[in-house]
């Protein structure tokens, strides 16, 4: 390979002209001969069993070409990245300019990641809020806790009321047609959910087990089938069961049940420390928010539209991965949100947008600041990386370039650099609530 020129025809494009010599090609030529050859029939010759030579000659010289180059060009390219110093940041323009049995030529447009510069990064004056934890967040938490070890108890003695959980047959019409989906048997209502369109489960209070009635509701203008966009609907149904949620009491006897603690007392104080340390969590997420707002904010860079565009695409493909894992695939997700994909990836760019933007600032910090890691610390992040995916270190290694996973690894350092370096004020709830009030009339 024979890199021959680098030529910067716009910002953050480049022309690569390169070119691969006589003898390298003349072994890809070799390589796709053995590769093609039991498929070529020359007369004289059992299938596979012609000479290359006598293979060129009936079918010409350049037979081989088109597989040769195809072969070759790749890592031609690699290479000739490397030895340009250039970073892409999208797949190459490939042109095969020239092929003969000397080698062939070919550009290569490459789109690049942006020179950056970012600025004020040091001294970044941010406050932390230091959120007391309360008794009322404490009995929040607690009333999740009793919910979830709530028991369910049929209700005989009284008519449905919200928040009861009810099981019902019903089917829908309009006028007078049963409509597909609006049917169902024993189903699991609990009223007040909002499971069902507005006015449905306000019309099943008051009604008493055993009870068939009808419930008279419209459908949105923006419900989702076409077919049903504000109609009037009648449906009928029968209530076979009423059943309520009661809520064990609150005292040792419910400690010991629902945790590992003997006493109330007990289990009130470790609910305070966990309370405590998602505060801390959050405050400190929103600082380091805060800080990388600061950052973007001095960044200095021209960046290429195909970085938003790749890092939305990878979004994108994360989402339909996890709506898969639900068995729903994105078609299916489109056509139910009446989104069309379009507007649906416009709903990733503002994030892509910051993300790019951030990782990019980052690296700038991290090349102004010469952060680099130690082998120690190289062979750290391996190791904590190998404990997460569950292989060992020199598995990962396999996988993961050592240049990843350091720039990787600076780019969190980057991130510690610009805390440490911050102006962090820990205000109260209290005193951050004084510094939002209006300024004084008088």
């Amino acid at each position: 390979m024979n890199l021959k020129s680098v030529n910067k025809i716009e910002t953050n494009k480049y022309e690569l002209e390169i070119t691969v010599g006589a003898e390298e090609f003349e072994k890809g030529l070799q390589d796709a001969f053995k590769k093609n050859a039991k498929q070529i029939q020359v007369p004289g010759f059992r299938r596979g069993k012609a000479p290359r030579k006598f293979i060129e000659k009936v079918y010409g010289e350049g037979v081989f070409y088109e597989d040769a180059v195809n072969a070759l060009y790749p890592q031609a390219y690699s290479d000739a990245i490397v030895e340009s110093g250039l970073i892409p940041v999208d797949r190459a323009d490939i042109d095969i300019t020239e092929v003969s049995k000397e080698g062939f030529s070919f550009k290569a447009v490459v789109t690049t990641k942006p020179e950056v510069t970012v600025t004020g990064y040091k001294g970044i004056e941010v406050k932390k809020l230091d959120r007391k934890v309360e008794d009322a967040d404490i009995d929040d938490d607690i009333r999740r806790l009793r919910e979830r070890n709530a028991r369910t108890i049929t209700v005989e003695d009284r008519a449905a009321e919200n928040g009861d959980i009810t099981k019902i047959d019903f089917e829908g019409f309009v006028d007078g047609v049963a409509f597909e989906g609006g049917k169902g048997e024993n189903y699991s209502l609990t009223l007040g959910s909002n499971q069902f369109i507005p006015g449905f489960e306000d019309q099943i209070i008051g009604h008493n087990t055993g009870d068939e009635f009808d419930v008279n509701v419209k459908f949105p203008e923006d419900y989702h089938a076409e077919e049903l966009k504000g109609k009037d609907s009648v449906f009928k149904v029968k209530l076979h069961k009423i059943e309520k949620r009661e809520l064990p009491e609150l005292d040792d006897e419910f400690a010991k049940d629902a945790s590992e603690f003997d006493t109330l007392a007990e289990l009130r104080e470790d609910i305070a420390q966990k309370i405590k340390n998602r505060f801390d969590t959050a405050a400190n997420n929103e600082v380091e928010g805060k800080l990388m707002d600061a950052v973007i904010a001095g960044l200095e860079a021209e960046i290429p539209e195909v970085m938003y565009t790749n890092r939305i695409d990878e979004m994108v493909r994360d989402f339909e991965y996890r709506m898969s894992a639900q068995g729903i695939n994105l078609d299916m997700y489109l056509q139910y949100t009446g989104m069309d994909m379009e507007s649906f990836r416009g709903n990733f760019r503002e994030q892509a947008e910051r993300q790019v933007k951030t990782r990019l600032a980052l690296e700038g910090i991290v090349k102004a600041e010469g952060i680099d890691l130690t082998e120690e610390e190289l062979e750290a992040e391996y190791n904590k990386a190998a404990e997460t995916y569950n292989i060992t270190a020199d598995e990962l290694k396999k996988y993961v370039p050592a240049d990843d996973m350091k720039a990787d690894a600076t780019v969190s350092k980057a991130i510690q650099f610009v805390r440490d370096n911050a102006v962090i004020t820990v205000v109260d709830s209290i005193e951050e609530e004084k510094t939002e009030e209006p300024a004084s009339e008088e």
